[in-house]
C-alpha cells in the first residue's frame, strides 16, 4: 500500500472543470485542470456474494472504514472547528432579505481559515437563528430557505410587496405554502461524540449541524458553532492515515447517485433549474452541452447572487448568464471516474474545498454525481459489525 501523499502534494487526482469567465449561454468549453490519468488501477470485479470468502481488498477496505468510525466515536464535535472562526446568528425578527445581503458582505463563511477562502464569494451560505423573545436556539438559515422564497414569489407574483416584509420566523409559513417537507431540526452539544454529530446529520438529511451548548450562568442554550459535512471529512482525511486503505474503485462500491440524474443545458432558465433543485430535494444540477458532455453544474448557492438586495430580475436568465456571475476566483468543478477511489478522493477533499463529484467517463459524459453526503453514508454504515453501533 502507498504510503499517505504529503500535504505539498501537487494536484489532486480528480478532474477539475474550471469555470472561464469569458462563457457565454452557448459557449462554454470545459477546461480539465488536471487529469486522473494515473490513478492507480482497481480491482474490476464486483465484491462477492456472502458466501464468497473476502478478498484482501475487501479486508483492507472494511479495516480502513473501522478506522474512521473507531476515530469518530473518540473525538468530538468540538474537535473539528479551528482555532479561529467567526459565527453569524439570526434573530428570528430579521427581515430576509437584510439577512441574505449579510451573508452575502461577510463572505458567506462560518469558518475564516485564510483571506483567499474568504474572499470566495457564496461558499457556504447558512447559519442559526435565535429566538430572542424566548432565548432559544430556533434552527438554521439554509440556501433552501432562500430558494423556498423565491418558489413562493414564483407562484404569487404580485406578493413582491410581501415578500420583501418576510421576516426569519416566517420562513415556516412558506414551506406550508409551497408545499415543502421542512428538514428536521437537529443540534448537538459540542462535547458529544462527532460520530454521533454525523448519524444525527444522516438522519434528519442535513449537511450540516448547529453545535449547542448551556450558558453556565444563565442555564440557557447558546450557539457554539455549525459543522458541515465538509469539515467533518476534511477532519478524517487529514487525520486518519487509514483513510489510504479505501482502495476499492467507485463502480465496485454503492456510492453516489447514477439513476434519474437532473441535467441542463446553458440555454436552460434559472428557474427551471431551481424547480429541479426543490422538486427532487438536491444541491446541484449538472450542466452538459448538446454532445452531452459536462461543461459545468449550477448549484444551489449560485441561486443567491441572483437574489441579493431584494431584486428578483435576474431570476430570468439563462444557466449560463446566471454563471457569470461568480466569483473570479470561483475553485472550478471536481470530477472523477468509476476508476477512481476514495483514498485519493479523501486526498482531494484534505486539499480543497470539495463539495460533490461529478462522475464522468472517458468521453467526459455524465455518469453520476458523488455527495459528501453519499461519503458520509458510507463510511458510517458500509460493513458496520453488531459489537460497531
Amino acid at each position: 500500500m502507498a504510503a499517505p501523499p504529503s500535504a505539498s502534494h501537487d494536484a489532486s487526482s480528480h478532474t477539475a472543470v474550471s469555470h472561464s469567465n469569458t462563457m457565454t449561454g452557448h459557449e462554454a468549453q470545459p477546461s480539465f485542470v488536471a487529469p486522473s490519468s494515473f490513478l492507480r488501477p482497481g480491482s474490476a470485479s464486483r465484491p462477492g456474494t456472502p458466501a464468497k470468502p473476502l478478498s484482501p481488498l475487501d479486508k483492507e477496505q472494511i479495516e480502513g472504514l473501522r478506522a474512521i468510525r473507531a476515530f469518530l466515536k473518540v473525538r468530538t464535535s468540538y474537535d473539528v472547528l479551528p482555532l479561529s472562526f467567526r459565527l453569524i446568528v439570526f434573530d428570528t425578527a430579521l427581515l430576509v432579505k437584510k439577512s441574505l445581503n449579510i451573508l452575502i458582505q461577510n463572505g458567506n463563511h462560518h469558518f475564516r481559515i485564510s483571506p483567499r477562502l474568504c474572499s470566495r464569494a457564496l461558499g457556504i451560505v447558512s447559519a442559526p437563528l435565535w429566538d430572542s423573545k424566548t432565548s432559544t436556539f430556533a434552527g438554521l438559515l439554509t440556501t433552501s430557505d432562500y430558494i423556498n422564497v423565491i418558489q413562493y414569489y414564483w407562484q404569487n407574483p404580485d406578493a413582491l410587496a410581501a415578500v420583501d416584509q418576510f421576516r426569519l420566523n416566517s420562513l415556516r409559513d412558506i414551506e406550508k405554502a409551497i408545499g415543502v417537507t421542512p428538514l428536521e431540526t437537529v443540534s448537538i452539544h459540542p462535547l458529544r461524540p462527532l460520530y454521533e454529530a454525523c448519524r444525527k446529520m444522516l438522519a434528519s438529511r442535513a449537511r450540516r449541524i448547529p453545535l449547542v451548548d448551556v450558558d453556565d450562568e444563565t442555564q440557557r442554550a447558546m450557539v457554539v458553532s455549525v459543522v458541515t459535512q465538509y469539515r467533518i471529512l476534511k477532519f478524517v482525511a487529514v487525520n486518519v492515515k487509514e483513510t489510504q486503505m479505501l482502495r476499492k474503485p467507485l463502480r465496485d462500491l454503492e456510492v453516489g447517485t447514477y439513476t434519474n440524474l437532473q441535467t441542463a443545458q446553458m440555454s436552460t432558465p434559472v428557474m427551471d433549474v431551481i424547480h429541479m433543485l426543490v422538486k427532487n430535494s438536491i444541491s446541484s444540477v449538472p450542466i452538459l452541452d448538446a454532445d452531452g458532455v459536462v461543461i459545468n453544474v449550477f448549484e444551489s448557492v449560485d441561486v443567491i447572487l441572483l437574489i441579493k438586495g431584494g431584486v428578483y430580475d435576474d431570476l430570468g436568465l439563462t444557466v449560463g448568464e446566471a454563471l457569470l456571475k461568480r466569483s473570479d476566483d470561483f475553485a472550478g468543478i471536481y470530477s472523477c471516474t468509476l476508476n477512481d477511489r476514495l483514498d485519493t478522493i479523501f486526498d482531494t477533499i484534505r486539499k480543497s474545498r470539495v463539495h460533490r463529484l461529478v462522475v464522468i467517463d472517458e468521453r467526459n459524459h455524465l455518469k453520476g454525481l458523488l455527495t459528501l453526503s453519499d461519503i458520509l453514508e458510507y463510511i458510517l454504515l458500509e460493513g458496520e459489525s453488531p459489537d460497531e453501533a
